[in-house]
């Protein structure tokens, strides 16, 4: 796990360039604590291990 620091975007942007996979984004929304994958401000989020067995894009239920 590591930490980046952003200004604006969206989540589906960061996981697509931080574990090669848009789908991914709720993983990075969770762990964070983030229900709106869009982003305002600096923001520092935590990013997971990269996981290419990792579902897309669904919270569990």
């Amino acid at each position: 796990m590591r930490s980046i620091t952003v200004a604006g975007g969206n989540l589906f942007q960061i996981a697509a360039e931080q574990l090669g996979d848009a789908t991914q984004w709720i993983r990075i929304a969770q762990l964070n604590n983030l229900s709106d994958p869009m982003l305002a401000g600096v923001v520092t989020l935590l990013i997971p291990d990269r996981d290419p067995s990792a579902g897309g894009g669904i919270a569990p239920q």
